[in-house]
């Protein structure tokens, strides 16, 4: 089992910046892939960034440029990392965003979200 705690998210203005992070807990070293997804009320929820356990990233269209994602194991090595560095951030930003790791047996975990808000 694995565990994702989301924190960051919040409310900026256009053309700021926020740095949404994701601590994973429990089997960690079972996760292969982690990601950040949104999803807007009445819609599927929607890759927003990937990255593998070998690093290799793979981002959508409206997130390319701006975004970055990136991950690490804590001191510890207790906790899987992984972090949404999201610059020059647009109204159409907003959405409620969500930590996903999958495990080498593509079984899938979320987080609970969090909610970042661009005002104009």
């Amino acid at each position: 089992q694995v565990q994702l705690v989301e924190s960051g998210g919040g409310l900026v203005q256009a053309g700021g910046s926020l740095r949404l992070s994701c601590a994973a807990s429990g089997s960690i070293f079972s996760i292969n892939n982690m990601g950040w997804y949104r999803q807007a009320p009445g819609k599927q929820r929607e890759l927003v960034a990937e990255i593998t356990s070998g690093g290799s990233t793979k981002y959508a269209d409206s997130a390319k440029d701006r975004f970055t994602i990136s991950r690490n194991l804590s001191r510890d090595n207790v906790k899987n990392m992984v972090y949404l560095q999201m610059n020059s951030l647009k109204p159409e930003d907003a959405d409620v965003y969500y930590c996903n790791a999958k495990s080498w047996t593509n079984r899938g975990y979320w987080g609970q979200g969090t909610q970042v808000t661009v005002s104009s």
